[in-house]
């Protein structure tokens, strides 16, 4: 006999109440101490969110991203594997499936990049596209450059760039067929095929 599990309705609290937010600060010292041991978490938007359990086809399109990515970039930066990124003006630490930080992984040992280190911040799509596109919001409030969202239901990537007063303007659909631009610093440095960040249809 099969058992399904129903997820927990999302929570809603009686009116009046507030949710305690956390600041990054506050976050990085709870993990420093060991309050915080769960991997499964992260911060956004101030609260605690639990991260979304990654699929095959998730896996795959998120392994071909940082590999398309890491063969085109330029001395001096690097790719970084769902690890932290830094966005105390939005209350955030989240932990992108890429992203590309200035300098090396050794520049990295005691702190994590903030967004004056990142050029580009990439989340992989499946289930989550409309959680994904909410992220907007919080990468453009901290100013990241570029932000992808590799759309494997649509088969597209979703590229929002250059934010204004915190917000990106409405993204470039770029299809299946199509390149994506990956600027750093400011200089296209390569055109990436978006076929190669897709997972191959079967």
């Amino acid at each position: 006999m099969t058992t399904v599990t129903t997820p927990p309705a999302p929570l809603i609290l009686p009116p009046g109440l507030v949710p305690y937010r956390l600041s990054v600060d506050q976050y990085e010292a709870m993990v420093k101490a060991d309050i915080i041991t769960d991997e499964g978490l992260e911060l956004i938007e101030g609260l605690l969110v639990e991260k979304m359990i990654k699929k095959p086809e998730h896996s795959a399109s998120s392994e071909g991203t940082w590999r398309a990515i890491h063969a085109a970039l330029p001395l001096g930066w690097h790719v970084r594997i769902e690890k932290p990124v830094r966005i105390p003006p939005r209350d955030s630490m989240p932990e992108p499936d890429v992203s590309v930080a200035r300098g090396s992984h050794h520049d990295y040992v005691e702190r994590d990049p903030d967004p004056a280190d990142v050029a580009l911040v990439v989340e992989v799509a499946r289930s989550s596209v409309a959680a994904d596109r909410a992220l907007a919001k919080t990468y453009g409030g901290g100013n990241i450059p570029a932000y992808w969202i590799v759309n494997v239901v649509d088969r597209q990537i979703e590229v929002y760039a250059s934010p204004v007063d915190g917000a990106y303007p409405p993204p470039v659909i770029v299809p299946e067929s199509g390149f994506v631009d990956l600027v750093i610093a400011g200089e296209r440095v390569a055109r990436i095929p978006a076929a190669e960040l897709l997972p191959r249809q079967q």
